[in-house]
């Protein structure tokens, strides 16, 4: 299929608006707030969301620099929540990743003689930050605590369905 404004084949496929950073960060505090007594490294916080400990440490970095994790260095050292879980809000977590979690314009340089790409930026820096808005405003709906409340109760339903 050729696109008729540029002439050459539209693309099938179609990106997230959000990339896994968020995702991770979420499923980072979580289990943090699973275990509210202990301090978690970043290899098991890694062996839970099955990726890298590296990682996980660049996450917390940001996470730390927003106030929402603590880490204490040297053997019996880790990562903790920084507050209860039910005083963090999800939009928090979105604030904190900064623009690696916005809807971003692709950094290619659009044909001179293509009248969409020579526009669509700028079209889609409103539509952009409607979304944003929308986003913030129902991630500022939830809680840390929430999604592990949910995570618990997910597994209770799981486990219900294992049983004969």
């Amino acid at each position: 299929m050729k696109n008729a404004l540029c002439g050459w084949p539209a693309r099938k496929d179609a990106s997230s608006f959000m990339n896994s950073r968020f995702s991770i960060a979420v499923h980072i505090l979580t289990l943090l707030a699973s275990m509210p007594d202990e301090r978690l490294t970043s290899e098991f916080m890694a062996l839970s969301i099955g990726t890298n400990a590296v990682v996980i440490r660049r996450q917390l970095a940001l996470l730390r620099r927003a106030g929402l994790v603590d880490s204490k260095g040297s053997k019996g050292g880790g990562w903790r929540l920084a507050r209860p879980a039910d005083q963090i809000g999800l939009s928090e977590i979105h604030s904190a990743l900064g623009t690696e979690v916005q809807l971003r314009m692709h950094r290619n340089h659009p044909h001179p003689a293509c009248a969409v790409g020579q526009n669509v930026r700028t079209a889609l820096q409103t539509v952009y930050a409607e979304v944003d808005a929308a986003i913030d405003e129902t991630l500022s709906g939830h809680t840390v605590q929430e999604m592990l409340n949910d995570v618990l109760r997910l597994k209770k339903q799981s486990v219900r369905r294992l049983r004969p």
